[in-house]
């Protein structure tokens, strides 16, 4: 039955982080005002609003005007309760199961706001940023999280080379290469994980998003001046890093 319960929590959780994915680009306030339909602004009634399952009722159609409801709003909300599931499982009651579910909901709403709108919010990196560091702090965290002067130099780090590659790629070209909020969201790794998470998430984000580009580059559909959003191939080396970090320290150090 905990595990039901964790389920329908993320999948509700899921549902405001769908709120945070539409409204904060549009610098739209989270906490408060109905949800409503984005093609008709008619408000959505509560019966409508039960994560997944109404949109399956209602066949992914909006009940007033019968328009067609994006299908990322179920998916998001399944992708959440999977998050809340997958931490619960490994970590149980712990203080890194509300830590991690904290920075999985802010990197979900990130991969889909950077997907759609190419831009990463920064009230999301910055609050993120604050406590990645903050947290460095308790001795009696998981391993996973590095002490403060680790946290501290992976910030800087992670913010740093993002950096000097935008910098670099406008003097060379004299145009805009990758965005801040890419470096923003990095320097958040970097206080997480420390500094070793870095040079991985790196590389894992370059070759997926390599191998995701090229098919478009082959026919022709994008250009390699096209931009692109970064963030979630971050995250994805994020993820992959957590995955396999006991594996990453033991190969190099």
């Amino acid at each position: 039955m905990d595990l039901i319960f964790i389920i329908v929590i993320g999948a509700l959780w899921g549902s405001f982080a769908n709120v945070c994915i539409y409204r904060l680009p549009l610098e739209k306030g989270v906490v408060s005002g109905r949800s409503y339909c984005p093609k008709c602004k008619k408000q959505i009634n509560w019966y409508d609003n039960i994560p997944v399952l109404s949109y399956l009722f209602i066949q992914g159609k909006c009940r007033k005007c019968k328009k067609k409801i994006s299908f990322q709003y179920p998916l998001v909300e399944t992708i959440s309760a999977f998050i809340f599931l997958i931490i619960y499982t490994l970590y149980g009651i712990s203080l890194t199961t509300p830590l991690l579910i904290i920075l999985g909901l802010s990197f979900l709403i990130i991969f889909f706001i950077d997907l759609k709108h190419y831009i990463i919010p920064d009230n999301l990196t910055f609050p993120m940023m604050f406590l990645g560091f903050v947290k460095s702090f308790d001795p009696n965290l998981n391993d996973l999280f590095p002490n403060y002067i680790h946290s501290l130099i992976g910030g800087i780090f992670g913010y740093g080379i993002i950096w000097s590659i935008i910098f670099l790629y406008k003097v060379i070209r004299n145009r805009e290469g990758m965005g801040l909020g890419d470096a923003k969201l990095l320097a958040v790794i970097g206080f997480w994980f420390g500094w070793i998470s870095i040079p991985f998430v790196i590389f894992i984000s370059s070759v997926v998003a390599l191998i995701t580009v090229t098919p478009s580059l082959m026919n022709k559909s994008k250009k390699l001046t096209s931009e692109i959003p970064f963030g979630p191939f971050i995250i994805i080396g994020c993820i992959v890093y957590i995955i396999f970090i006991e594996q990453f320290k033991i190969m190099f150090f």
